[in-house]
């Protein structure tokens, strides 16, 4: 990755050089940081519904951008997906080896405790068979959520379920607070858009890391192609602000850093 442009005055945390290298530098976050990680089309588009249509049918692979997801992950305490993402692709391991095995040895010399995966789901429907359920996963339901996934999640030894209440709905300040509970303090969210878009409505997001694909999507009104944020309307009305913070390139693909204007990042 090509530095293009970095905000004064960024503390960078010692990475092991082969990872400096690949990224252009340190990379510094908060302990307690929660930050997003997305890949866009120019035309705003992050999620395909047709098959074949997730974030790599985007990225189109792109190496660099493989390598932040994995480097991103490996920084984390706690991954957090939505059950739509998890349905979307059952056999993802969310880990910083299975998305770029190429940087692993670096990832490990980081020292950190791999990162725990944190499932949000309101109805309870997810995919019994889904690989990343056996790591370890922990899942956050309501009361009805936690029936319903029942034998499912009994049959799948690494899960552990946590119910939020009894509502239909989860808020992300509760889903937070239970990841906190359980010890983990810097959070990485891969989406979906409906998450992103709770996080972002509770100001609960610190930063964005946001790749820029040099592909067009389009939309034609017969498939649902959301943007990073969906479910929330901030404009007009709230004007939410984030600053850059740095700016990289490999290729065409840009790398955007930026953090929230209420955020102590510099």
């Amino acid at each position: 990755m090509q530095p293009l442009w970095d905000a004064p005055g960024q503390a960078g945390s010692a990475l092991p050089d082969e990872l400096r290298s690949r990224y252009g530098g340190d990379l510094w976050l908060a302990p307690d940081a929660v930050y997003s990680n997305f890949v866009s089309s120019l035309d705003g588009v992050v999620a395909l519904d047709a098959p074949g249509g997730g974030a790599a049918a985007i990225s189109g692979r792109n190496p660099a951008d493989r390598f932040l997801m994995g480097l991103l992950r490996a920084l984390a305490d706690a991954v957090v997906v939505g059950a739509g993402t998890l349905r979307a692709d059952a056999g993802h391991l969310w880990t910083p080896a299975s998305v770029f095995p190429e940087a692993a040895p670096g990832y490990a010399r980081l020292g950190r405790p791999p990162a725990r995966l944190v499932v949000v789901t309101a109805r309870g429907d997810l995919p019994p068979a889904a690989r990343a359920l056996e790591a370890g996963a922990l899942v956050l339901t309501t009361e009805a959520g936690a029936r319903r996934l029942g034998a499912a999640a009994s049959g799948s030894r690494g899960v552990t379920v946590r119910t939020l209440g009894g509502g239909g709905r989860l808020t992300a300040r509760a889903v937070l607070e239970a990841i906190r509970a359980e010890g983990h303090r810097r959070v990485l969210t891969e989406g979906g858009p409906r998450l992103m878009a709770r996080f972002v409505k509770e100001q609960l997001l610190d930063e964005i890391f946001l790749t820029l694909a040099p592909v067009l999507a389009g939309r034609d009104g017969r498939e649902r192609r959301p943007g990073m944020v969906d479910g929330a309307r901030l404009l007009p009305g709230r004007s939410d602000l984030w600053r850059l913070l740095s700016l990289r390139a490999h290729g065409s693909h840009l790398f955007l850093r930026y953090a929230s204007s209420r955020s102590g990042a510099e």
